[in-house]
């Protein structure tokens, strides 16, 4: 569990075939410095399990379905990662929580500077567009962050924008995203909860629908309810 408060800036050092996934090399030091084998390390949003380590680098495996939801999809030696330790459980919750499974990916559409921060634009999939609102949480390649606008629900293309402080820009690899950049993103579990969970509460069938809404039906009278009751008045 992480908290998307980025660590660290690392950088991916060697990228080796290993069955239909791939081990990567990373280099970062904060990160692996109280590292042991299995655990847990975000990379640039995902995570990943510490198999080895070094002097200021640590190795793991990333499978098939991680590459394919992933940006780490074709990653090279070279590439520039955010990095985060999972959190203790006495930890602060600096950011929001985290799990580190990717839901997809998004591009980056615009990005607009201002005085002392800048907004981007990313495009979000359809089917996670309704788990993004404005003013909630939202993480991209790993860093917690709030939306600060959303396309409405009838958009064509769906897309949300955040906009980054300095310490953003200057502490993690999204000061550096251009239009056309592809980042990871993970909903909130709090909304993929509730979708989940309305899934089965509301019925999909038109009839079950119509049984689900209809008023309940008044209970029957005895066909003899008007007629005197024995020893009293009616």
């Amino acid at each position: 569990m992480f908290t998307g408060i980025v660590e660290e800036i690392g950088e991916v050092t060697a990228v080796e075939p290993s069955g239909d996934g791939v081990r990567l090399t990373v280099r970062g030091p904060k990160a692996v410095s109280d590292a042991g084998h299995g655990d847990s390390i975000s990379v640039s949003g995902v995570c990943l399990t510490v198999v080895g380590q070094g002097d200021g680098w640590f190795t793991a495996d990333v499978m098939k379905q991680t590459l394919d939801m992933s940006t780490l999809d074709g990653v090279a030696a070279g590439r520039a990662v955010n990095l985060e330790r999972a959190t203790a459980a006495h930890g602060r919750l600096g950011g929001h929580i985290v799990q580190g499974h990717i839901d997809g990916t998004g591009t980056v559409l615009e990005v607009r500077p201002g005085a002392q921060w800048q907004v981007l634009r990313i495009s979000v999939p359809a089917d996670l567009a309704p788990l993004v609102v404005d003013k909630g949480s939202i993480a991209v390649d790993g860093v917690s962050l709030t939306v600060s606008a959303a396309s409405p629900a009838p958009a064509t293309e769906a897309w949300f924008e955040v906009s980054l402080i300095p310490e953003t820009l200057a502490a993690t690899t999204l000061g550096a995203r251009v239009p056309g950049d592809r980042v990871n993103l993970e909903t909130d579990i709090l909304a993929r909860h509730v979708q989940r969970l309305l899934s089965f509460a509301t019925p999909t069938a038109p009839a079950l629908r119509e049984a689900a809404f209809a008023a309940p039906a008044a209970p029957e009278l005895p066909a003899d309810a008007s007629a005197p009751t024995e020893g009293g008045s009616k």
